[in-house]
């Protein structure tokens, strides 16, 4: 995960240069008028790109050789090892504990739509066959067999969406360094094993153009190649922490957040509607650290997934399986603790769509075709003073650009009823109540008919 490389910038057609030419043609001024507003539409999603926004929020596996030294995914490069010790991890890479199917039920429990898996990471390790590449992978060690056949298999069977992380950086391979355009052939031969063997996927979610950012990185042929095979996926390229939200190849369908909460798309003129993704590590670290004790709270993630869904981004959390290839307990739990608050709110969630309605402060709404959510923000709870903290938050919360005659307000989770002004200009006002004694889920959500 690094920043990678510059923004692909869409070109728009304005009136600027033409203005003083259509003082003496009216009608030109007309018809180029009628071309800026098109211009400036924002485009219909394809279909694979609509699936995607609708899939909402999703898990990340981060996975590999690194796993079994507990430094995280970047240890061979952060602890200088080199190549030939660091190479001996595959030896005692046995991925006992590795089930695909567990992931995926867990990711099912938790609300998870989908999940992305580092086939490959920088290491140059590779989780599936690579069929003669290279003998740097997973069939060559102690596993012995295809963990990401494995992988693929376990989430159809519990219906979640398989997308395949794969790096494009590689410190295993020397071509890498010494022959550019060799390595982007093993390169795009990689990809092509994955675009062909595993049937359909999701996406490829690439990562690693930011190591050479003046280098040409033959992408027209790598996504060309995808496009011929795997027509419906997703291609995903990472622009890192330093360029959130950035657009590249214009094959690309999704711009990506690494570790920050995405801003709004202005997707008007855009050749192609582009999709946006967050993606945030369960701590602090991508592959698995044994140290590393700083954990998001589920009001972290509960937060953070809903500012995702508000600007109509998904919201992909990462977990750094074990050294054997097992879902450590503490995320386990909080993904699945997660989940119960997704589950209260999977309509919204999943279905909803960002609103032109504007509330205070973080507070937002989402839409369905019929329905309004409004998501509430910094509530208190009603309960004794003695026990309870009263820190404020309950009350009348307005939203402006309400345009339709409101007949109901409710909260979602308990389904009480909820007293609600509105007047002719399209403020709604409605009176939030605090949470029940024994109740907080961070964010309450209502429900407008």
């Amino acid at each position: 995960m690094k920043p990678s490389r510059r923004m692909f910038l869409q070109g728009v057609t304005g009136l600027g240069a033409l203005s003083v030419f259509a003082v003496h043609t009216p009608m030109v001024l007309a018809q180029t008028g009628e071309n800026e507003e098109k211009d400036m539409a924002i485009p219909t999603p394809l279909p694979r790109i609509a699936r995607f926004e609708k899939l909402a929020y999703g898990m990340f596996i981060h996975w590999g050789l690194y796993s079994q030294l507990g430094k995280g995914e970047w240890a061979q490069s952060a602890m200088q090892i080199p190549k030939a010790e660091y190479q001996k991890l595959k030896d005692t890479f046995t991925a006992k504990d590795f089930d695909g199917r567990a992931f995926a039920r867990t990711a099912r429990r938790a609300g998870m739509k989908y999940i992305t898996l580092t086939t490959r990471h920088h290491e140059g390790f590779s989780l599936y066959d690579t069929q003669g590449l290279s003998d740097y992978d997973a069939p060559h060690s102690p596993a012995g067999r295809d963990l990401v056949r494995d992988f693929v298999e376990g989430c159809r069977a519990e219906g979640i969406v398989p997308f395949f992380y794969h790096t494009t950086l590689d410190w295993y391979q020397d071509s890498f360094n010494n022959d550019f355009g060799v390595y982007l052939q093993y390169l795009r031969d990689s990809v092509r094993l994955l675009c062909t063997n595993y049937g359909e996927i999701g996406g490829l979610w690439f990562d690693g153009n930011w190591s050479k950012p003046d280098a040409d990185w033959q992408v027209d042929k790598l996504y060309g190649m995808i496009r011929q095979l795997q027509p419906e996926a997703m291609i995903i390229d990472n622009t890192g922490l330093g360029k959130r939200g950035e657009i590249g190849h214009p094959e690309i369908d999704s711009t990506t957040f690494e570790q920050g909460r995405p801003t709004p798309m202005d997707r008007r003129g855009m050749k192609k509607y582009i999709a946006a993704e967050m993606c945030q590590p369960s701590n602090t670290h991508w592959g698995y650290a044994q140290n590393d004790f700083c954990y998001a709270s589920t009001r972290d993630l509960i937060e953070n997934l809903c500012a995702c869904r508000k600007v109509g981004a998904n919201f992909i959390l990462n977990v750094g399986p074990t050294a054997t290839g097992k879902l450590p307990d503490y995320e386990k739990a909080l993904f699945e603790r997660v989940g119960d608050w997704v589950q209260m709110h999977a309509e919204p969630l999943y279905n909803g769509k960002p609103s032109s309605i504007k509330g205070p402060e973080e507070d937002f709404a989402l839409e369905t075709g019929d329905k309004i959510y409004l998501f509430i923000h910094n509530l208190s709870i009603r309960g004794d003073k003695n026990v309870t903290l009263q820190t404020g938050g309950a009350g009348p919360r307005t939203f402006d650009g309400v345009a339709k005659k409101i007949q109901s307000a409710k909260w979602m989770d308990n389904q009480e009823e909820l007293k609600f002004q509105q007047d002719a200009s399209g403020k709604l006002t409605v009176e939030a109540t605090g949470f029940p004694y024994g109740t907080n889920t961070v964010v309450r959500v209502v429900e407008i008919a």
